[in-house]
């Protein structure tokens, strides 16, 4: 059930960058909000501005006009440091390359972020995650011992095991086949609805988008649904 405030707010969101011919637009007048246990889908030719408005949201950058806010708080108005801190507190990632640390195990890149936040117990917390995605057998395999889909499990069980109020997807499943794809993405939306976890989710794919309870389309930098 959605909380009667978003967990992220995005209000007459622009930006612009300068070009060898001035000014370009690459966004202008964005403005929706996500609720608790929301799916969102943000889909859009390539070029669209699909990256560069999940980098607003996110706070990895920050808008030429308007603001995102986090759990009702202003959050691109702040400096780096303090978007960082939020980010790491409130969101969730997960990337089409998975980017996990090669040189850990499944178990210790889902304890990363556990224990940069000072989360008590994160051995077992990072366990109990990949057991829960079905890698409670792999949980001692490095990345490179994994397959695709494995490793992208391991991706989800460290974004959800920090809680997040808001999980960022990145084409989560480009860089499947399509059984793996599949099995990723039906993790991804029990985990959404499961921890009440709002996804924003960036794709590509029409069948991904559709599984999403609100869609939205990016064509040269406007945002419609």
């Amino acid at each position: 059930m959605n909380d009667t405030s978003p967990v992220l707010r995005a209000h007459d969101l622009g930006k612009e960058v300068n070009g060898p011919e001035g000014n370009l637009k690459l966004l202008q007048n964005i403005t929706f909000d996500v609720f608790a246990g929301d799916s969102v889908a943000i889909t859009g030719p390539s070029g669209s501005g699909k990256s560069t408005l999940l980098s607003l949201l996110a706070g990895l950058d920050v808008p030429s006009t308007g603001e995102v806010q986090l759990k009702g708080e202003p959050f691109s108005t702040r400096n780096e440091d303090l978007r960082s801190r939020l980010r790491g507190q409130h969101c969730g990632f997960v990337f089409q390359q998975f980017q996990l640390v090669a040189d850990l195990t499944a178990q210790e890149n889902v304890m990363l972020p556990l224990e940069i936040l000072g989360r008590p117990s994160p051995r077992k917390l990072a366990s109990q995650w990949l057991e829960q995605v079905g890698l409670s057998q792999r949980q001692q395999h490095y990345p490179a011992q994994l397959s695709g889909g494995e490793q992208q499990r391991v991706a989800l069980a460290r974004a959800f095991a920090v809680s997040p109020a808001v999980l960022f997807a990145d084409e989560p499943t480009g860089s499947l086949d399509y059984a793996n794809g599949q099995h990723v993405a039906d993790l991804l939306f029990q985990l959404n609805q499961e921890q009440g976890t709002a996804l924003v989710l960036v794709t590509h794919d029409p069948a991904l988008a559709e599984r999403c309870q609100r869609q939205f389309t990016l064509n040269e930098g406007q945002l419609s649904d």
